[in-house]
């Protein structure tokens, strides 16, 4: 991969453009890693609305009907359903690893097999979390061990 940047003072905003022959797996995650970091979310934290980068998100959790959205040091609160956040978030680099639970990939440390075909994550905060049989298959092969 060849990159080459060209500085102009005159341009009032940044633009990317991508040459390749085709497009193939680097190109897409080149794709999707520009896209995670032009999305944005609304998320809400002490009665007080907040516009949060969608890079910075670790993971999303839906418990008692609520959908919480946590990033390496805070947890906020979204009013979207997490079926909503999965659609949203899906192709910037998340993954569903539960019935409750989407985690956005760059903040997986490591991975080790669990009891039951789980696997247990550890996130680079040092929290770990299950991915449940039924999301495994599927996340094994979103990384490519499979």
């Amino acid at each position: 991969m060849k990159i080459t940047i060209h500085t102009d003072p005159n341009l009032t905003e940044t633009e990317i453009v991508v040459n390749c022959p085709g497009l193939n797996s680097e190109t897409e995650r080149i794709i999707a890693a520009l896209r995670v970091m032009d999305s944005k979310i609304t998320v809400a934290k002490d009665q007080e609305i907040f516009v949060l980068d969608c890079a910075q998100i670790a993971y999303v959790e839906a418990v008692d009907r609520k959908t919480f959205v946590y990033t390496s040091k805070e947890c906020f609160e979204s009013k979207l359903k997490l079926y909503e956040m999965e659609e949203k978030l899906c192709g910037n680099g998340f993954i569903r690893v539960s019935k409750s639970c989407l985690v956005h990939l760059k903040f997986i440390k490591s991975v080790r097999n669990d009891v039951e075909r789980k696997l247990r994550l550890t996130l680079t905060n040092g929290e770990q979390m299950m991915v449940s049989r039924q999301y495994a298959e599927e996340f094994k092969k979103r990384l490519g061990v499979l």
